[in-house]
């Protein structure tokens, strides 16, 4: 799901250019790991409540159901703080999700049944594993207080849908891998 926005995060938030690391100010235009970090957040966070409606919409099992709306509705107050924090800091959010987002999304709606809730109990059982390493990193690594200081808030509801993910991918009846 979010992993192509994720493993950038990753790579920009333990590769900082040799001037940056020599105490050079960075080229003009050029975004900071944790600028990155809370753009790729609110875009995650967007199509997880997109993900979360549908799946609570066309779930077939309860808990299915139950967890996309538990993503709809802690990703939708996740937004609104990140929002909050990015116009404090001047970052642009994007108003959609990113085209890859769109095409699971897409994917998702042509299923039903057990079919559609195994594919996205896989879809979120990888992007929550992902998600918790990205806010784990910025919890520990990040330069900005109050980024950190968010993901560092954020981190252990996350921990707690990786957990529910695992839980539910396995009462659907899949591994989770691809």
């Amino acid at each position: 799901m979010k992993q192509v926005v994720w493993v950038s995060v990753v790579v920009l938030a333990f590769a900082a250019s040799p001037a940056f690391a020599k105490g050079k100010p960075r080229a003009a235009g050029k975004r900071t790991s944790d600028q990155t970090f809370v753009m790729n957040a609110a875009k995650g966070g967007m199509a997880e409540v997109e993900l979360g409606n549908l799946a609570a919409d066309k779930g077939t099992s309860d808990d299915v159901k139950k967890f996309g709306q538990r993503m709809a509705t802690d990703h939708g107050k996740a937004n609104d703080e990140i929002k909050v924090l990015a116009q404090q800091k001047n970052i642009s959010v994007p108003y959609d999700i990113d085209p890859k987002e769109k095409a699971l999304k897409d994917r998702l709606m042509k299923l039903s049944g057990d079919a559609f809730d195994r594919a996205y109990m896989q879809a979120m059982l990888a992007d929550h594993r992902k998600d918790v390493n990205e806010f784990r990193m910025e919890a520990n690594a990040g330069k900005d207080p109050e980024v950190k200081a968010w993901a560092k808030k954020t981190l252990p509801t996350l921990q707690d849908h990786l957990k529910m993910a695992q839980d539910t991918t396995r009462a659907v009846g899949t591994s989770g891998r691809k």
